[in-house]
């Protein structure tokens, strides 16, 4: 058996959808499964028509690219829930806690502490060892105010 005549076989895209599926289930991103359901129709659709590998080919990227695109469409206009929306949003996280100037903020602009690390700030003039608390967050810059 050949390697086009095993692709062209319509089990070959079919186990491909299914090992697609276990590796989503494996490895979760939420990006395989389409794949995954691109590979079951042009399966489906090899089974019910005879159509040569070229144009198997064509029909899972078309699916592919169709697949993902209503995915991330629906995932967009339906979003997932959770407990910690913040959770890779690290400067987001930083909103409202404390943190000490480590350099002067002088004309606007200083660095603080914020945990192990020191990150830009900005905001009202204040003294090494000041205690502020975090308002805003742009980029990587803080914004902070005194109590």
């Amino acid at each position: 058996m050949t390697l086009t005549t095993l692709l062209e076989d319509h089990w070959a895209w079919l186990v491909l959808a299914a090992l697609l599926g276990i590796a989503e289930v494996m490895i979760p991103g939420v990006f395989l499964i389409w794949i995954a359901i691109a590979a079951a129709i042009t399966g489906l659709t090899a089974l019910a028509l005879p159509i040569g590998l070229p144009l198997q080919l064509l029909l899972f990227a078309a699916l592919s690219v169709a697949a993902v695109w209503a995915g991330r469409r629906w995932y967009t206009d339906h979003p997932v829930a959770s407990t910690d929306p913040l959770l890779n949003d690290r400067t987001a996280r930083l909103i409202g806690q404390t943190v000490t100037v480590v350099d002067a903020i002088a004309g606007g602009e200083g660095r603080v502490k914020v945990g192990d690390s020191v990150w830009s700030a900005v905001g009202a003039d204040a003294a090494v060892g000041t205690r502020v608390r975090v308002v805003a967050a742009e980029g990587t810059v803080l914004r902070v105010e005194g109590f």
